[in-house]
């Protein structure tokens, strides 16, 4: 079952992951993409060998999911990890940002 803390608008959804647009987002494609069990997973660096196949989930089916249902060309991916690198939610995710033109650097 997947995650129902917030309510949501559902981007992708299979037995592993859930992905769903960001409440505020930074582009016109902003969405979230996490493991549907957390696992130990609250962030990146918490992330050890047993995770290898969600890990490989997310990036190899959860991602090219939504970009292939968004039909973004380019995007941007990015997990923040840890307090100072402003993760807010204490729940691994990826954030796929696209439908603009990004700009480097992202934010310093």
């Amino acid at each position: 079952s997947r995650p129902q803390e917030i309510p949501s608008e559902a981007v992708y959804e299979d037995e592993l992951v859930y992905a769903f647009r960001d409440i505020s987002p930074v582009a016109p494609t902003h969405v979230l993409l996490i493991p549907k069990k957390r696992d130990g997973l609250t962030q990146l660096q918490k992330a050890t060998p047993e995770h290898k196949a969600i890990l490989g989930h997310m990036l190899a089916v959860g991602v090219p999911a939504v970009v292939s249902q968004e039909k973004l060309g380019s995007y941007r991916l990015v997990v923040n990890d840890g307090e100072e690198a402003c993760q807010s939610v204490f729940h691994l995710h990826m954030h796929i940002i696209g439908g603009k033109a990004l700009t480097w650097p992202p934010g310093a």
